[in-house]
């Protein structure tokens, strides 16, 4: 049975996190992981920095990115049975379920009745308080942006620049081809600046 891995507290530095490479024995820990905790708990620490730097981006509170982390590799171990492994290794993977892991966590903080989750459905958002003085930082207006996509479109363009999958990766990610992966992400990033021109027009 695995032991714990839960991520504790961490203190990543976000723009130093690495985007690239996979484990170097990573097919080996792959087919070991289901039945050999100390295998999945090696996969665990390669890919854990840069699956909470993408939660971390997408939340902006790192309660939460750690909350997603421990979601994604929860569901990672008792699903990694039935992965197949690929040339883009094991991130596209773990980052699509962080993907819907981040989806469900702003779904619950949009059904929140705390103070800081009626604050976050007066900007039409969930998840993501405003600064002291009211107003949104250039960050926090991008993640309210995001978050009123649909979930496909979350999906890609989170995965695309958030997670530094490149386009193959990312495609793999949604279980789709290239070309089909292109044509959601131009929609995608069409819809998401019709989103911040509207809260560019709400600030005015």
């Amino acid at each position: 049975m695995l032991v714990s891995v839960a991520p504790v507290a961490l203190r990543v530095t976000l723009d130093r996190v690495s985007t690239s490479s996979t484990h170097p024995n990573e097919r080996e820990l792959v087919a070991r992981a289901a039945t050999d905790a100390n295998a999945f708990a090696e996969l665990y620490r390669h890919y854990l920095p840069r699956v909470h730097a993408y939660a971390f981006r997408r939340t902006g509170d790192r309660q939460a990115a750690e909350d997603i982390c421990s979601a994604t590799f929860e569901a990672a171990f008792r699903n990694i049975a039935n992965h197949r492994p690929t040339d883009a290794g094991l991130g596209p993977w773990l980052f699509r379920i962080a993907a819907r892991k981040t989806v469900d966590h702003h779904r619950r903080e949009g059904r929140s009745g705390s103070e800081r989750g009626q604050v976050a459905m007066s900007r039409l958002a969930p998840g993501v308080a405003p600064a002291a003085d009211g107003s949104l930082h250039d960050d926090d207006s991008l993640r309210l942006a995001i978050n009123q996509l649909r979930p496909r479109y979350q999906e890609a363009i989170t995965l695309r620049h958030l997670a530094h999958l490149d386009t193959a990766e990312a495609a793999e990610a949604m279980g789709v081809s290239k070309s089909a992966f292109s044509v959601i992400l131009t929609r995608a990033t069409k819809a998401l600046r019709r989103e911040l021109d509207r809260f560019e027009g709400a600030e005015q």
